[in-house]
């Protein structure tokens, strides 16, 4: 078992965790997300530790631009 992989993998659900109660989210959903991007890479792809990293911030920028979508689209008055 590869400990630095587990290790990275734990502080980006500890991240995903603290930055869905920050913004009032499902912390579940954010960490459940973070954990399976992990899993992926490290069980799947059998990434190193940069594509572990990158496939987190990845994620950070999935959830970003989710959220931008929906709040965008929820702004707009439907015809």
């Amino acid at each position: 078992m590869d400990y630095i992989a587990l290790a990275i993998a734990i502080a980006g659900a500890v991240f995903y965790y603290k930055a869905a109660e920050h913004e009032n989210k499902s912390p579940v959903a954010w960490t459940g997300l973070s954990l399976l991007v992990s899993a992926l890479l490290i069980f799947v792809v059998h990434a190193g530790y940069f594509l572990l990293v990158a496939g987190q911030f990845a994620l950070l920028i999935a959830i970003a631009l989710w959220r931008t979508w929906r709040e965008n689209d929820a702004g707009e008055p439907k015809s």
